[in-house]
């Protein structure tokens, strides 16, 4: 079934065009019926299809799904609300986006879907680090997994370190991705025609089962 239709679209581009809180105050209605209660709606079936594989997975539509308005308190551009919507799924939903899962960004010209770890926080990061250097070959075929390659050719280039730790430097030349700062996958697409389609759930699922070697390496590593 489709979830949305060409009011979330146009939505988005209105917004784009008067992005002030007046504006969106008098399309209040709009946002709630076109986007909002779709989107919720669309993040809970997506919940209930990962819960099938981790019953454990206690997480509510609210702790997942992101506010539209931006924090612009440190940020030049005084713009109020963002120009698409935005969920993380896992365990720890949007609060903790250390459990792998699947991000969801939903925009007029930009969708995409995310997955891995984004920011590691400091022990996080040095965990993931160390089992890199300690299983080089799950890591490597996790990389290389039929799936994840096909849909998302491998991690995304995020931030990295020029200096590694003392207890790691001995390790950069024979594993590079320990400079890394992220380990997260990514996958965007243009067609805005995705936001309509029928199996849209399908097609999500599917970029999920996709990255699901990458997030067992990334679970492995940070809670095993």
């Amino acid at each position: 079934m489709a979830y949305f239709t060409h009011e979330f679209i146009e939505f988005f581009r209105e917004l784009a065009q008067n992005n002030h809180r007046d504006w969106f105050h008098a399309n209040k209605k709009r946002y709630d019926n076109h986007v909002k209660k779709p989107f919720y709606a669309f993040i809970q079936d997506i919940i209930d299809e990962m819960k099938k594989d981790d019953p454990e997975m206690n997480l509510e539509v609210k702790n997942a799904v992101f506010r539209i308005n931006r924090d612009i308190r440190f940020s030049k551009d005084k713009t109020p609300y963002k120009n698409h919507v935005g969920a993380a799924v896992s365990r720890g939903g949007r609060k903790d986006m250390q459990y792998p899962g699947i991000y969801i960004h939903l925009e007029p010209g930009n969708v995409g879907f995310a997955g891995g770890c984004y920011k590691p926080d400091k022990e996080n990061l040095s965990k993931m680090r160390h089992y890199i250097v300690h299983n080089p070959h799950e890591v490597n075929d996790a990389l290389n997994d039929k799936k994840f390659k096909k849909v998302f050719s491998g991690l995304a280039d995020g931030e990295k370190n020029k200096i590694l730790p003392k207890d790691l430097k001995e390790f950069g030349d024979e594993h590079p991705l320990i400079f890394n700062k992220q380990f997260y996958y990514w996958k965007g697409y243009e067609d805005e025609n995705i936001l309509l389609k029928d199996d849209l759930l399908e097609f999500v699922m599917d970029h999920f089962d996709a990255g699901r070697s990458w997030n067992e390496v990334v679970k492995k590593a940070l809670y095993s």
